[in-house]
This record gives structure tokens, C-alpha cells and sequence, in this order.
């Protein structure tokens, strides 16, 4: 039977590897100083764990009761969450963190601890009995908990959205994989803070379980984190976010210029309309079927400035991922109806594509396999 001791130092075994997984990570792209600023903070709140099991597993809290083991709980518990929660934020806003972020865990921390000293002063009793104004006082840290991680969820989701934003108004192809492990780690920080104080209050067998979950949460979190840093999505989100930050440069830019009959940022009438046909032409000659076609380089190509392209596309309801996108599934539904005898691989080309985007796009945009279509016409 596993016992709480077993969980204990398992959870300490396991934290400490991923420690070491964290601070010996080498790559491409490690040697960033936001990328290893982010690094030690995920490091800092693995370690804190390894460091809050290991006290659990010396001091027998858990065994004692849980009113004894909870003021443990609260105390390193907060810390490693605001760790996690800062290594997400730095990596996303490429470590412009204001001083609210980097306050709100801490001040959170603190006013818990506070609080937990002022009911174990007042009540009279040992620092670890069990009594009601104690109890009031760790379920008050609690709450607190929740409330700092929901302010760094709030945070991190935002910072998200604009990271998506920026990609899909860059890149000519479907990079919304590059954010997926982001986006769950965000979500399993924020699960992890309403089960911890089940875990942190709870008793019994079912811990074992819920236990699990957050062992496989944090696995999740810093395999995922080693994942990205080495790979090239971080250069792909810089430049993407590099260009979102130059065509709001000069979206601005144009907007201060009074000669430019550009009022807010809003393009006028004529503007769009001449857009429209130098849109219009580039498609004919085939520009669209460009393959790595960035948003720059097709304003290029179009002969407009990006701004304007991407205002272009604001006013349409557009994104520039799914423009392109939309203008080569168009371009491949008259390849396969023009050459039947077309493999997949051969359409995809030559409309800019690759295959398994291709697939991919095509179905998700008609509903049906390019095979199923070709059935059709």
C-alpha cells in the first residue's frame, strides 16, 4: 500500500530531476537572456517543492494532522506557484513584467504568513495545535491563494491572445501548435490552485490521486517549457512580434502625419478600394501561392505598406493566416477540378502549401478531403 512517506519522497525525488532538467538544459536558443531568467524561475519553483515535500517527509506534519501540515503547505506552495506564474509571463512578454506582476504573489505570500502568525499569537496555544482561529486563518491564506493565481491567469491568458494575434498576422500557415503546451500549462496552473487547498485540508486515500494530477501538471509544465526553448518557436514568435510592434509603429506614425487623410486607424474609402485592386491583381499573377509568404513580404509583393495591408485586412474582418489560407484553398479547388490526375503532394505545392497543411486547411475550410471534393466535380 503506498503510503503518505512514499508520496512524500517520491515527489521529492521527482522534484529535484526537475531541477536538474531546468538548470542543465542547453540549446539554441537558451543562451536569451529572458529565456534564462524564465529558465531559473521555473528551476525556483521546482526546487521549492522538492524543499516543501522534503520538510513534510522530515517533520511528519502530514501524519500530526492537517491543520498542523497546512501552514507548510501555504507557505511553499504559494511561492512555487508564483514562480511557475512568473516563468510563463516573462517568456510571453519577453521580460517586461510591470511591478504589479512581480508584487502580487509576493504581497500575497505575505499577508497570508501574516495572518497565520497573528491566529497562532492570539489563540494562546502551541504553534501547531489544532484550533479554530488557526483554521479560520489558513482558510483565509487559502483564498488568498486563489486570488493571486487568478490575477496571473488573467494575466497570462491576455498576454496569450496576444502572442495568437501576432502570429496569425505574420505567418502565412497555421502556427497555433506553437502555443498549445502554453495555453494548458496556463490552465493546469490555474486547476493546480483550486485543488491545492483540497489537497492542502483534505485527508485520506483520495490524496494519493488528486497528488498525481499535480505531479503530472508540473511534468507537464517544465517538459513542455525544456521543449520550447529548444526548439524555433521563440524566433518565430520574436519576429512575429517584432513586426506586430513596427505596424503599430507606424499605424501611429500615420496617424500623427496630418497629411495623410487617415483619421484614427481607420483606412478611408479610396484607400481600401485602391487595396482592393492591387489585391486583386497580385492574386492573378499568383502571388498568393508563394510558399513561407510572410505578411511583409507579401505587402511587398502587393506593392502597399504593412501597415496598411494589415489595416486593410482589420477592416475586412480578416486575419492574415486565414486570408492566405482561404485564397490557396480557392487556388487548389481549381487545380483538382483543372488536373484531376494532380496528386496531393503536387497540388499542395504548387498552391503553397505542404501536404499535411494542405489537408489539414482544406477540410477544416470545406468541410471535405481534397479526394471528396475532386468526387464531386
Amino acid at each position: 500500500m503506498v503510503t503518505f512517506q512514499m508520496m512524500q519522497f517520491t515527489a521529492v525525488v521527482f522534484m529535484i530531476a526537475l531541477t536538474m532538467k531546468l538548470l542543465l538544459l542547453h540549446g539554441r536558443h537558451t543562451a536569451n537572456t529572458v529565456a534564462t531568467c524564465s529558465r531559473w524561475l521555473m528551476a525556483s519553483g521546482t526546487l521549492t517543492l522538492s524543499l516543501h515535500f522534503a520538510l513534510q517527509l522530515a517533520t511528519g506534519l502530514r501524519q500530526m494532522g492537517v491543520t498542523q501540515a497546512v501552514m507548510l503547505n501555504l507557505a511553499m506552495f504559494m511561492p512555487a506557484a508564483f514562480f511557475f506564474s512568473w516563468s510563463i509571463l516573462l517568456l510571453q512578454r519577453r521580460g517586461k513584467l510591470s511591478r504589479m506582476d512581480w508584487l502580487v504573489g509576493p504581497v500575497g505570500w505575505l499577508i497570508t504568513m501574516t495572518i497565520l502568525g497573528i491566529a497562532a499569537y492570539i489563540d494562546g496555544q502551541p504553534l501547531f495545535s489544532d484550533t479554530p482561529e488557526l483554521r479560520q486563518a489558513e482558510l483565509a491564506g487559502a483564498t488568498i491563494f486563489i486570488m493571486t493565481q487568478c490575477y496571473y491567469t488573467a494575466r497570462e491568458t491576455t498576454s496569450l491572445l496576444t502572442m495568437r494575434h501576432a502570429l496569425e498576422n505574420y505567418y502565412d500557415n497555421d502556427t497555433h501548435h506553437m502555443l498549445v503546451w502554453m495555453q494548458l500549462s496556463i490552465i493546469w496552473l490555474m486547476l493546480m490552485a483550486l485543488i491545492v487547498p483540497l489537497v492542502i485540508f483534505g485527508s485520506g486515500s483520495w490524496l494519493l490521486l488528486v497528488s498525481f494530477i499535480i505531479y503530472f501538471a508540473i511534468f507537464y509544465l517544465v517538459d513542455s517549457f525544456c521543449s520550447y526553448l529548444n526548439s524555433s518557436a521563440p524566433a518565430r514568435m520574436l519576429a512575429a512580434e517584432v513586426n506586430a510592434e513596427e505596424v503599430e509603429q507606424e499605424v501611429d506614425d500615420e496617424t500623427n502625419d496630418a497629411s495623410s487623410g487617415v483619421e484614427g486607424r481607420t483606412l478611408s474609402d479610396d484607400t481600401m478600394q485602391a487595396i482592393d485592386e492591387a489585391v486583386a491583381s497580385w492574386t492573378a499573377r499568383g502571388g498568393h501561392r508563394q510558399a513561407g509568404l510572410l505578411l511583409p513580404l507579401a505587402a511587398t509583393d502587393i506593392g502597399v505598406p504593412k501597415y496598411r495591408l494589415t489595416c486593410w485586412l482589420h477592416q475586412r474582418g480578416l486575419k492574415y493566416t486565414d486570408w492566405i489560407s482561404a485564397l490557396r484553398v480557392e487556388e487548389a479547388k481549381r487545380i483538382i477540378k483543372a488536373h484531376p490526375d494532380w496528386q496531393n503532394e503536387a497540388v499542395a505545392e504548387y498552391c503553397g502549401f505542404t501536404e499535411r497543411t494542405m489537408l489539414r486547411t482544406f477540410k477544416k475550410l470545406t468541410g471535405m478531403t481534397p479526394a471528396q471534393y475532386a468526387s464531386l466535380v
